[in-house]
């Protein structure tokens, strides 16, 4: 079953909460994080950016790009960062850069537009892909999944080698593979060694709790990491 506009909305704005704290989300929200790519034994730091936080060593190149080539206002302006975007060094201490990234999505109704297409595109249909292929149809199944896929890049193999639960495809349930894959990942982060990812349990403490209060079709009042979902 085909999930409704308010539940495809709703999902969209609880994702946007967890990445920037508004239920619309925050386009011209950056942030640093040393999070990126490890070199020599070490994380290094990059930008984060944009409504659904897109980073600078993953995906912002394209959402870029993107942008320049529905021809916005700041399209020239960025053309000579694309060479060096996903590159050691970051761009992180580069201001010109970032106020340019501010600045296009706070005067640009393109680059917004832009942004919703990218993590469509780019996130959410894989995830709707992954879900459907796999026999799942909960509207809370979807938020797990699509989740994962904006702050994990996927379904981890690693983690579904961890719990025993089939998804529907394989037989198996829904609700008790979505509640095992949401335990596995919420330990997961709360272990990690990373400091950084220990502190996102909020987003699996959200999950664990619509799970307990059994609202799968997610309607009803709903917080995210305490703030209220339209």
């Amino acid at each position: 079953m085909a999930l409704n506009h308010n539940q495809i909305k709703r999902i969209k704005s609880i994702l946007n909460i967890f990445e920037t704290g508004k239920p619309e989300g925050v386009y011209h929200s950056i942030s640093i994080y040393r999070d990126g790519p490890v070199i020599n034994g070490a994380s290094v730091y990059q930008i984060t950016y944009g409504r659904s936080q897109t980073t600078e060593f993953g995906n912002l190149k394209r959402l870029i790009e993107l942008y320049i080539e529905r021809n916005g206002l700041f399209a020239q302006n960025f053309q000579p960062y694309l060479r060096r975007l996903g590159k050691q060094p970051s761009l992180r201490s580069d201001d010109g850069f970032k106020k340019l990234l501010k600045d296009a999505a706070v005067q640009d109704p393109i680059m917004r537009t832009t942004q919703d297409e990218f993590f469509d595109m780019h996130y959410y249909q894989p995830a709707q892909i992954w879900m459907e292929g796999n026999g799942f149809t909960k509207a809370l199944s979807m938020l797990v999944i699509y989740d994962s896929f904006i702050h994990s890049g996927g379904i981890p193999s690693f983690l579904r080698k961890r719990f025993p639960a089939r998804t529907p495809l394989n037989g198996g349930d829904e609700k008790e593979w979505i509640s095992q894959y949401v335990d596995t990942r919420h330990e997961w982060l709360r272990t990690h060694s990373k400091e950084i990812l220990r502190k996102t349990i909020y987003r699996t403490k959200c999950l664990k709790d619509l799970i307990k209060a059994t609202n799968w079709d997610l309607s009803g009042d709903i917080k995210a990491n305490g703030v209220k979902v339209p």
